[in-house]
């Protein structure tokens, strides 16, 4: 079990081929705020069907995008 297994629920419930996710609309899924060991635990979201294609620090928010697996 990760502790990012709400994040990746999320994407379980989603169709969309894209997701924009703010980091406070994740900060409000998880529980808490996402820190750096987000980068060790992204790949778990590909057996979701979603992989991160890229994170906007700046603007803190994260696109994801749906694959086919």
């Amino acid at each position: 079990m990760s502790k990012y297994d709400p994040l990746w629920q999320y994407f379980s419930n989603t169709q969309n081929a894209l997701v924009d996710l703010s980091f406070d609309d994740i900060k409000q899924i998880l529980g808490f705020s996402i820190d750096h060991s987000f980068l060790n635990y992204k790949k778990e979201l590909e057996s979701y069907g979603y992989k991160v294609k890229k994170i906007h620090l700046k603007d803190k928010y994260i696109e994801f995008e749906k694959i086919s697996i």
